[in-house]
């Protein structure tokens, strides 16, 4: 085997992992991707023959790259029109993805990601998505094994102060079937009876197609705006459950295209969180 085709090798065995970490961090399978071919470039330029763990060094890469692309990331969404959403993957057809520990996978987590710092969500990504020891995720961020600890223990507490305990998953699909069920019928009163009282609404288009600019909130406020949306939004629809980021979702396709890939989250209350891809950039993984 040559030299090229052994960093070849190393590299293929460590992608599934870079990807999952810099998909993590990013929220972006464009983004993803583009963090691996700058690693894979790095990777072939480096001195491979010095380096003990190949696997180890293109994870402290990916991170360093991603915590980098994440600042910058967050200065490109201020131009981003109405509320930004993760780009959603499709976990049945890439199982390997979410096999190492979905929870960090959710779009509603991902989300909550956003609001940490981008060392605080790389501690907390290589911790509890794939269990990196505390002396790794140190030398990784380029911090001691105290500070690394206490980078993953505020994200944990963020996240918990954040999120109500969720449903178990088949009670989310129960959920969102019966919600798709209301909004197409547009029945006012069953939408309100599935909702939490602060429910809010997230719909992602970046100003490519209509739809609700800014987070919308409330049980009675949403129930009366879903149901006046009914005959446009669903007409025509052909409508399919699909796995997206772990849990299920709702795809919506007209004249062979998806056009809206709709999710739900919810907790002992009821629905709390409805999530609306309208972007069609971001569907390509359910096209």
């Amino acid at each position: 085997m040559t030299q090229l085709e052994q960093a070849e090798s190393a590299f293929a065995a460590a992608r599934p992992r870079l990807f999952g970490i810099a998909y993590r961090m990013t929220g972006s399978v464009a983004d993803a991707e583009d963090l691996l071919q700058e690693v894979w470039l790095r990777w072939q330029l480096a001195d491979r023959a010095s380096v003990v763990n190949p696997e180890a060094y293109l994870a402290t890469a990916i991170t360093r790259l991603a915590i980098n692309e994440s600042q910058t990331a967050r200065a490109r969404r201020e131009t981003y029109v109405g509320p930004w959403l993760p780009e959603p993957v499709d976990t049945a057809a890439d199982p390997q993805l979410g096999a190492e520990q979905g929870a960090v996978l959710e779009l509603a987590v991902l989300m909550l990601l956003e609001k940490l710092t981008p060392t605080e969500r790389a501690a907390y990504v290589l911790r509890e998505a794939f269990d990196y020891p505390y002396r790794e995720i140190a030398e990784i961020v380029q911090t001691s094994e105290v500070a690394a600890r206490q980078l993953v223990s505020r994200a944990r507490k963020h996240l918990a102060d954040e999120r109500r305990v969720p449903v178990e998953r088949a009670e989310q699909r129960r959920l969102l079937e019966a919600f798709v069920a209301a909004a197409q019928a547009g029945d006012l009163a069953a939408l309100e009876k599935l909702f939490a009282q602060d429910v809010v609404s997230y719909s992602d288009s970046n100003g490519a197609v209509r739809a609700a600019g800014r987070p919308l909130f409330g049980a009675a406020a949403l129930a009366k705006i879903f149901a006046a949306w009914a005959p446009g939004f669903w007409a025509g629809a052909e409508v399919g459950y699909v796995d997206a980021n772990g849990l299920s979702a709702v795809r919506l396709r007209k004249d062979g295209t998806t056009y809206a890939v709709i999710t739900v989250t919810a907790s002992a209350e009821g629905i709390d969180q409805v999530m609306w891809l309208v972007n069609r950039e971001k569907l390509n993984a359910f096209q």
